[in-house]
């Protein structure tokens, strides 16, 4: 009796390790986390989350399976802390973009790139945003001041540019590292290579941190040659 019990449990077990999603966990934490340290909004995994969101219902079908099959109550409970492990991912990664849609949506809304950027569900979010910022300002603040200063996105109508939308600060110093050996790394724009006297170019060994602008490195992060942390 105690050998048929140990062997279940070994393949309960067993049955736990294959159950782990790792083939799409990992690049979702990856997705999460540069998500997290870029400063402005990155390209949508949308075959990423589609997978994921499959992988989520497949997990919870087992749980109910499993609870009602009578498992071991220890090994269901692992299944819900992957599960848990898994959905918490999605949001969080789901949430920093909605976080960074409003605060530059007026941003995101004046660019080509940075809005084929967003899913069907974000451009719907934005969308909704943009009529409720709109309305709110309209009704509470711009309704009430001279019409030259009427305008959400200008401080007034003699303003060239579009001066009250803010930006994403690319310029922030972010923590790196390569996938592989990168060299040749422009680390300086055009008027800064200008006044400088020596040029360096600059190296990265593949898996060393470094703490780097975002700005020169945003096309190595999104071609994924480069994760954030």
């Amino acid at each position: 009796m105690a050998s048929n019990l140990g062997g279940a449990s070994i393949s309960q077990t067993d049955d736990f390790e294959t159950f782990t999603p790792t083939t799409d966990v990992e690049p979702l934490k990856r997705a999460w986390r540069n998500e997290k340290a870029a400063p402005e909004i990155l390209p949508y995994e949308a075959s990423l989350v589609g997978r994921i969101k499959e992988q989520i219902q497949a997990m919870e079908d087992t749980i109910e399976e499993y609870s009602r099959s009578g498992i071991d109550p220890l090994i269901v409970s692992l299944y819900q802390m992957d599960l848990d492990r898994v959905q918490f991912l999605l949001r969080s990664y789901i949430r920093s973009r909605l976080q960074k849609i409003e605060k530059y949506m007026l941003y995101i809304l004046k660019s080509d790139e940075l809005f084929g950027r967003l899913s069907r569900e974000e451009i719907t979010f934005t969308d909704r945003c943009r009529h409720d910022m709109k309305k709110h300002f309209d009704e509470s603040v711009l309704s009430k001041l001279p019409n030259n200063y009427q305008d959400i996105l200008k401080q007034s109508i003699t303003s060239e540019e579009d001066d009250m939308v803010p930006e994403p600060p690319l310029d922030t110093f972010v923590v790196c590292k390569s996938k592989e050996y990168l060299e040749h790394i422009q680390l300086e724009d055009e008027e800064e290579r200008a006044s400088s006297r020596i040029e360096e170019p600059f190296e990265m060994e593949a898996n060393v941190l470094h703490i780097i602008r975002y700005r020169p490195i945003k096309s190595l992060v999104e071609s994924g040659r480069i994760d954030l942390l």
